[in-house]
């Protein structure tokens, strides 16, 4: 991590980031003056005595959230970022099963950490990014993330610098999975894991220094943690997205000319294009544009930019580029995109695998392939049968610098997705053509991927579920709809009978398991919350250990 800090100060007085503080403000920062802070961050934490020390981060996207994760590995340190939309006993749950000893977090967590070094069994220092006034002072367990900033200057005047490279196989990131404290896994990554997928990244698509792009998804994800760091390594300009209900002001404002989402935001950006086309009373001569266009392309006339300035102005004027990936995207989006001038490029990734995988290449894309592998890894098929097309189908392994040490205190599980001859098994099913191309055609794993690229356990759910007294046994499955393509999470619920009168009606029943279910949601993040709740009225079909046979459901 010591050569990427030096590497970003070469970039001078770049902008690296724009963002704005609490008030609104835009500000910015230089690589040059964005790798000091990297630096003195690395000496804040060494100064405080937590070099080598297990460091959480939760929070929104900033230039403090990176700063500490940077500082971290850059001090010999583990760095493990958490989802802020967990519950706060999962939070407090994730980080006594990570040992973590300090934690850097964001102003929407100040009441809630109020006392948490004072009450929790390992974390015993409190590093708020902005605290609020006089809530630290005589609290020696808090230390505001600006006064770790000040120790380290002060280090580095008195001659601290950056320790040198240590091993590249030594655990520098932990990230949970989705889920709760008994059904998720803590994935190890190693700093070799974390390098090779972001040089990965940065060999494999279509930027350069010149681009700009605009952070729109959680930072906690390691997709996103990827490109933001590739982004720096290619010394790009970075904005930062301060919320998702602005997020079309931010693009207009800041003029990204490539994006890195997920198929929800293609798929919301589309629906605006056609919903303001149609308001406006142009849509149908906007898709007669399209067929215009498209003609005069096949004769090698490319009038895109003036046809439809229109429709790029939305998202800021220059935007050529989208990497999509994080789950399905449906292939009509990528030629829709493509008659506005704006290419889209899917990958595919794990967060075992830090999380890259495969990205179709700019240069040769293929329709509704994730294209390659990236060039840090291998992939191959374990064949399970040969489809239709002529290809052997199976389970997608992976093996390369890029694949994690394993699930931390997890030996069992760890074993499970590892082959004999080192080869990780993803859980996903899919080919590959004459030329390399992956093409992902389901999941071994029943893990239900959420349009916005989050992980929706089923089992999690269905622990939520059969907690209802209403409820003996319940499946969670991803319905997807058949015209709008959008995944709907459902609950197909067998009801606990005698929790009723036995001359209630089915709609009774179902009236009340439905507010239950409401009731419950209310617990439960967004992407977790039960959309559609379908009944049964017989036992699920089960093994002869009583599990439930998923695959039976339908």
């Amino acid at each position: 991590m010591q050569h990427f800090v030096t590497k970003l100060a070469s970039f001078g007085d770049r902008t690296a980031y724009r963002y704005f503080d609490r008030q609104h403000n835009l500000h910015s920062i230089t690589y040059r003056n964005l790798s000091a802070k990297f630096t003195q961050a690395a000496a804040g934490f060494t100064e405080a005595g937590l070099a080598g020390k297990r460091i959480a981060i939760i929070g929104e996207t900033s230039v403090e959230w990176v700063s500490a994760y940077i500082g971290t590995i850059a001090a010999g340190g583990i760095a493990i970022p958490m989802d802020r939309e967990l519950e706060l006993s999962q939070i407090k749950g994730f980080l006594e099963f990570a040992e973590a000893d300090a934690i850097v977090y964001s102003h929407t967590f100040n009441e809630k950490f109020a006392d948490l070094a004072a009450t929790h069994p390992t974390v015993t220092i409190q590093i708020p990014m902005d605290p609020e006034r006089g809530t630290w002072e005589q609290n020696e367990s808090i230390l505001p993330f600006a006064k770790l900033l000040e120790m380290g200057e002060d280090a580095i005047k008195a001659g601290y610098v950056l320790p040198e490279a240590g091993d590249p196989d030594r655990m520098t990131e932990m990230l949970f999975t989705s889920g709760t404290t008994g059904t998720s896994k803590c994935v190890a990554l190693s700093e070799k894991n974390v390098l090779a997928a972001v040089n990965a990244a940065c060999e494999s698509v279509d930027f350069s220094p010149e681009d700009s792009i605009v952070s729109v998804l959680p930072i906690h994800h390691t997709y996103e943690l990827c490109i933001m760091l590739a982004g720096l390594n290619y010394g790009m300009n970075i904005a930062i997205n301060d919320s998702l209900k602005k997020v079309l002001k931010n693009f207009a404002l800041f003029k990204p000319t490539g994006l890195v989402l997920v198929p929800l935001f293609v798929s919301t950006m589309n629906k605006k294009i056609w919903e303001e086309a149609k308001k406006g009373g142009k849509d149908k001569a906007l898709k007669a544009l399209t067929k215009v266009s498209r003609v005069m392309r096949g004769a090698k006339i490319d009038l895109r930019s003036t046809f439809f300035s229109q429709v790029t102005r939305a998202f800021g004027g220059n935007l050529n580029k989208i990497v999509c990936g994080g789950a399905a995207l449906n292939p009509e989006l990528v030629d829709i995109f493509a008659e506005f001038g704006i290419d889209i490029y899917e990958g595919y990734g794990i967060t075992e695998c830090s999380p890259l995988i495969a990205v179709s290449p700019y240069f040769a894309p293929k329709k509704a392939s994730v294209g390659p592998a990236v060039p840090c890894c291998e992939v191959r098929i374990d064949p399970d049968h040969r489809n239709d097309k002529g290809y052997y189908e199976g389970e997608i392994q992976v093996k390369g610098d890029n694949v994690m040490i394993g699930y931390y205190k997890n030996p069992e599980a760890t074993a499970e997705v590892f082959t004999d001859d080192g080869w990780f098994c993803t859980g996903d099913v899919g080919y590959m053509d004459d030329d390399g191309y992956i093409y992902i055609t389901g999941r071994k794993k029943y893990v239900i991927i959420a349009d916005n690229g989050k992980n929706v356990f089923p089992e999690e759910i269905e622990e939520y579920l059969n907690n209802v007294d209403t409820i003996a046994e319940s499946v969670v499955i991803g319905r997807q709809d058949s015209l709008s393509g959008e995944l709907t999470l459902t609950a197909i619920v067998y009801p606990q009978m005698d929790k009723f009168d036995k001359n209630a009606d089915h709609e009774t029943i179902e009236a009340t398991i439905n507010a239950q279910v409401k009731k419950l949601n209310k617990k439960l993040v967004s992407y977790k919350q039960i959309r559609q709740v379908e009944f049964r009225y017989e036992p699920f079909e089960k093994t002869t250990s009583k599990k439930i046979k998923r695959h039976t459901v339908k």
